[in-house]
């Protein structure tokens, strides 16, 4: 690796936690406050609504691209979103959780959809800074900075909340967004742009995009790769609550030992893909999903100990970070120059669809036929993911050679 180039991993992990401690505060410790609050279930469960952007950001995706025709204008792009994030944070910080509800709520719809442009502005500048060889390394930063992000953003703000109280911590986390942009202005390496493919971006390139040839055997890998982990997932917390594990106990052993295992582990696997290659690590990757959904359906035949429940939530995180930075790796080799921003956000929307299907089915499954019914399923579906991948990767699909 050229002298400084190793640079622009840095500047992607710094853009990517960025994003994803707020939304993380956001989305899971504000609940939290509320109810603390005496705010009604109905209104906490109303809240997750503001997650909405993130899933509908492929509508302005075309019009990032459009805009972002040159290294300078990308970068603008980036600044801007990330200053008003963090102005919006600021904001938010200024007003009563108990008095101005509404407003706050609005607001924060605002910072998720500032979070999910910079998101796409980020992935466009990391497309283009990437070469093929450096995109799992690259990947491993972006899912990394996820994990961090959550770790942070539930775990240690929570605890910062209470000692320093909402308006001074709101202020601390807008102040941390805009630090994060300080090492891509520090980066001066220019993206690379091919002003003949540049051309305008509409809404129909989505549908053109799975028009091509054998788009429809990818839209398979997005929709099942994680299908086989993330009803475990959903179902982890209550089914330690009701192997009787308290709230203090539940959130060390999934919101910090699970989540750290997943930031390894993806940092584990950028390092695997480009050892063992695109096509192979998605194999070793999924297998792990088989391995922990296996043994949850086993534990769950008796009571488990404590060891066996670690060893699991090892499994299903580690998982989860390796199958995440495959997908953002293989996601990035079939996008179209011009279109990075739209192709690479529609496929990551795909997944977060699918998980949220899976996700909301898997309570109506787990009353159905219980935990040991539903982690069976999950290995099921492993089995048929593993089935989609033989059919739908491509023989000569290697490393670099995309």
């Amino acid at each position: 690796m050229k002298e400084k180039t190793w640079f622009k991993f840095p500047v992607l992990f710094s853009l990517y936690i960025a994003q994803s401690i707020p939304m993380s505060f956001f989305s899971t410790v504000i609940p939290v406050i509320m109810r603390q609050e005496k705010y009604s279930l109905e209104s906490i469960g109303l809240l997750q609504l503001v997650k909405l952007p993130w899933i509908f950001k492929f509508l302005w995706a075309p019009l990032i691209d459009n805009n972002a025709r040159t290294s300078g204008r990308l970068r603008s792009m980036i600044v801007i979103s990330e200053i008003f994030y963090a102005l919006v944070i600021l904001s938010i910080g200024l007003f009563d959780l108990q008095t101005d509800f509404k407003l706050i709520v609005i607001l924060m719809i605002l910072a998720f959809i500032a979070s999910a442009t910079q998101d796409i502005a980020v992935d466009i500048f990391a497309i283009l800074q990437l070469k093929p060889s450096e995109r799992s390394l690259g990947n491993s930063m972006q899912s990394a900075g996820s994990f961090v992000g959550s770790l942070f953003g539930t775990g240690v703000l929570l605890i910062a909340y209470h000692y320093f109280g909402w308006t001074n911590l709101l202020i601390l986390l807008a102040a941390f967004v805009v630090f994060a942009i300080i090492p891509m202005l520090l980066y001066r390496k220019p993206a690379e742009f091919d002003a003949d493919l540049h051309k305008s971006v509409s809404f129909s390139d989505i549908y053109r995009f799975f028009a091509e040839k054998g788009k429809h055997k990818r839209v398979l890998i997005l929709m099942f790769t994680y299908s086989g982990i993330i009803g475990i997932l959903t179902m982890l917390k209550p089914f330690l609550v009701d192997l009787g594990y308290n709230v203090k106990q539940i959130g060390f052993m999934s919101g910090i030992f699970g989540t750290s295992v997943g930031a390894l582990s993806a940092l584990a696997g950028g390092l695997i893909i480009r050892k063992a290659g695109r096509k192979l690590s998605m194999y070793i990757f999924l297998l792990t999903g088989l391995m922990a959904a296996s043994w949850f359906w086993f534990i769950s035949l008796s009571v488990p100990s404590v060891y066996a429940l670690y060893a699991g939530i090892g499994l299903l995180w580690g998982s989860y970070g390796l199958l995440s930075v495959a997908i953002y790796t293989t996601s990035m080799d079939i996008v179209r120059k011009g279109r990075e921003g739209t192709d690479f956000t529609i496929q990551i929307v795909i997944t977060h669809l699918s998980s949220l299907i899976i996700a909301v089915m898997s309570g109506k499954v787990g009353d159905l036929v219980g935990y040991t019914g539903l982690f069976g399923i999950e290995i099921m579906l492993c089995l048929i993911t593993m089935g989609i991948l033989v059919y739908s990767l491509p023989k000569d699909y290697k490393n670099e050679d995309i």
